[in-house]
């Protein structure tokens, strides 16, 4: 027999407050508070009669391996006791967090009324693929969760489920008004049209309405877009809250003639814009890591060329000018434009900026190389070189100031192996390591059109891009076009197509033959990268996982 919660059956209304919050992976009790704040919120903000908090929420999405904890099953224990003591009365509460019952850890998801827990909801749909790896931590729900409060039918689904056939198949034919469901849906480019296609077909199928509540912020590599929305039962969205920014939005609910719920209109901000989008996710992603992880800001080279320019506008959006710290290192091969470029934004934007000519440097371990190197010619080691010196001038900022070094690297280069280990590959954090060079020059055009000035100097988008280690020395001298490179990257990364695939597409045989060589046999330095933003289907880290030592050929 199901158990009425609410006193008010005859009612005909009822407010659902999407609460899009950004928890702190393992801060159990931290998250408690938050949750408990913000249900005092919106009961007397928006008079909330159900609030949904995002999966997993009492331990933030995903704690990977911190399930394993043997403290972790007490200290979820506490922090159910410490909501059902401290969570205001007279509205219901939904939210997520792993359980063990009966031996078996699942991903639950918990109702709330008046102090006392009423129905628990155990995920049935484990995602394994892309950055996802629930089956190695939890067990697979069984049993649906149908419920009525203060007259309206109710049901939970937790994230995965949606997007499976058989959770929403066994809720059809249920008579069911709402879908209530708790999410942890990471971002990449285009998610936000592929999750509301899906959600749509979902509320059609079981002719129900649902409130899909979504995390926001960075944990990690991944970032989490929020966009919380409701569908109605025709697959409509109806409200929907703002990307990028935590906060509490309502919903309100009213009985129609045929006595069912439905959603009212209410406030739909808009999805923005693949550039803006993506640049509020870097921004995101370095927002969070670098606050969570609890650094004071971040240092980084600046170096005139487009990656570092695009890096630091990124740094002082996510932190402000105070918190940044940027440094020009020449070399005899840097251009003077590159040093007034570099010079001019970090005026614009107003951070910190040292210059630190690093001449000197490379002379000394010139020098002492030179009995070992005598009669071998010169090579990218006297390159390589000039990178790693810069790295230990960025890491020593770091030691002795406490500021994280913000890596500035791009996909194609991290594809490619164009970057310098123990050089231009140190630091803690990379904002554009999923994005191709490409999409670098088109976001950074996007940022100086956003009205508030050019803070990336033109010249540095116009000028054709250098590492500047040698004379003349320019990216096309050995790669092809960066637009054709990353259309082959795209294919062979993000699609797993082979070589023969690849040039059937009208690409040239010996450059995509070249292409493949070297991510083939560059994986052994993406492996010592740092963590960067995961913007896109396929990126370098938990979703793409090649063994270093292998007898793969490129041609197979």
């Amino acid at each position: 027999m199901e158990k009425e919660s609410g006193t008010r059956a005859s009612d005909a209304s009822l407010v659902v407050v999407m609460a899009q919050l950004d928890p702190l992976v393992g801060d159990i009790s931290g998250n408690t508070a938050r949750a408990v704040e913000a249900v005092r919120e919106a009961r007397i903000e928006h008079r909330a009669d159900i609030v949904v908090l995002p999966e997993l929420f009492l331990t933030g999405y995903p704690p990977e391996d911190l399930l394993l904890r043997d403290a972790l099953q007490g200290r979820i224990e506490t922090a159910l006791d410490e909501l059902a003591s401290r969570v205001v009365r007279d509205v219901m509460v939904v939210i997520g967090y792993p359980i063990v019952r009966h031996g078996k850890r699942y991903n639950a998801a918990g109702v709330l009324y008046n102090g006392q827990w009423q129905q628990e909801y155990f995920k049935q749909a484990l995602p394994n693929y892309q950055v996802f790896d629930e089956q190695r931590y939890f067990s697979k729900g069984t049993t649906p969760c149908i419920f009525t409060f203060r007259g309206v039918r109710l049901a939970l689904l937790i994230c995965e489920d949606l997007w499976d056939d058989a959770p929403i198949e066994s809720l059809i034919g249920q008579d069911i008004d709402i879908i209530l469901s708790p999410n942890g849906s990471p971002f990449h480019l285009d998610k936000f049209d592929e999750r509301t296609s899906i959600m749509a077909r979902r509320a059609r199928q079981a002719n129900a309405s649902i409130v899909y509540v979504n995390q926001i912020g960075g944990q990690d590599e991944l970032v989490f877009d929020g966009a919380s929305f409701v569908m109605n039962r025709e697959g409509e969205c109806t409200t929907r809250s703002p990307a990028w920014e935590v906060g509490l939005m309502p919903a309100l609910f009213e009985r129609d003639a045929a006595h069912r719920f439905q959603p009212q209109a209410g406030e739909r901000y808009p999805w923005p814009d693949d550039n803006e989008s993506l640049y509020c996710a870097l921004v995101s992603g370095v927002r969070d890591y670098v606050n969570k992880s609890g650094f004071k800001g971040v240092v980084l080279g600046l170096s005139g060329g487009i990656d570092s320019a695009l890096s630091l506008a990124i740094a002082v959006d996510a932190l402000g000018p105070d918190r940044v710290h940027a440094v020009m290192m020449p070399y005899h091969y840097t251009a003077e434009i590159s040093r007034e470029d570099a010079a001019l934004q970090a005026r614009t934007l107003g951070v910190g900026y040292d210059v630190m000519p690093i001449a000197p440097m490379v002379e000394a371990f010139t020098s002492t190389l030179a009995e070992s190197f005598d009669g071998l010619a010169q090579d990218t080691t006297e390159e390589n070189l000039q990178s790693r010196c810069r790295g230990v001038l960025l890491m020593a900022i770091s030691n002795k100031k406490g500021l994280m070094v913000l890596t500035t690297g791009n996909k194609s280069e991290m594809a490619v192996g164009y970057a310098t280990l123990y050089g231009d590959m140190v630091g803690g954090y990379n904002g554009l390591k999923d994005v191709y060079k490409s999409r670098v020059y088109q976001l950074s055009r996007w940022r100086n059109a956003q009205g508030d000035g050019e803070v990336i100097p033109d010249r540095v988008i116009t000028r054709p891009p250098s590492a500047e280690l040698a004379p003349d020395q320019k990216d096309s001298d050995s790669l092809p076009d960066y637009d054709v490179l990353d259309a082959i990257l795209h294919c062979y990364i993000e699609q797993d197509e082979s070589l023969s695939t690849i040039v059937a597409r009208g690409y040239d045989a010996d450059d995509v033959a070249r292409v493949i060589q070297l991510v083939d046999r560059t994986e052994y330095k993406r492996r010592q990268a740092p963590l960067g933003v995961r913007v896109t289907r396929r990126g370098f880290g938990r979703d793409r996982r090649y063994p270093i030592v292998n007898g793969w050929k490129p041609g197979e």
